[in-house]
């Protein structure tokens, strides 16, 4: 149950992390507005664009936990028995297989940015690898959450994006 916990907090954190970025955005575009009203040029593009990946990267595990992310459930719903229980398998084990992937290369790309002290060519020069690094970390944080999953439903678990669902309409049952 520690580990539960654990993982748990761990997305929650990630989600938290998330909303902060999401709130840099708009503070670095209002500090551009009030900027100008003082002639201070302040360039909030570059801000907001790395404030924007970071908030979609690391937001991705809390959402996919809590049935935020658009699933097409034709065939699993056609599926009764364990024909479900396996097709669900399949796609949470394809999708972290997938996100592996892209988590291998996205700490690629954050390593050899660093390495090569690859520098941001706007008004604030940030290096690369520290923005690339919150893709890398969402990427890794829902790996984890996908095979989170799919050890889950080995288990029997009804999975999480199911259980922490809502009904979109009245009388809706899945």
């Amino acid at each position: 149950m520690a580990a539960r916990r654990l993982l748990d907090g761990l997305y929650l954190w990630s989600g938290y992390l998330a909303a902060f970025f999401l709130v840099a955005i708009s503070l670095t575009i209002v500090a551009q507005i009030i900027g100008r009203f003082f002639g201070v040029a302040i360039d909030s593009t570059e801000s907001a664009g790395f404030s924007l990946a970071a908030s979609t990267f690391l937001g991705l595990a809390y959402t996919f936990r809590h049935d935020g992310h658009i699933r097409v459930t034709l065939l699993i719903r056609l599926a009764k028995g364990p024909l479900a229980k396996l097709t669900e398998l399949w796609s949470v084990g394809f999708c972290a297989a997938a996100m592996g992937y892209l988590t291998y290369w996205a700490c690629d790309l954050v390593y050899f940015s660093y390495i090569f002290g690859d520098i941001s060519p706007g008004l604030l020069a940030i290096p690369f690898w520290i923005p690339r690094s919150a893709m890398a970390l969402g990427s890794l944080i829902l790996t984890i959450a996908l095979i989170d999953e799919f050890i889950g439903i080995l288990r029997g678990q009804t999975p999480s994006y199911i259980a922490n669902s809502t009904a979109l309409f009245k009388g809706e049952d899945d």
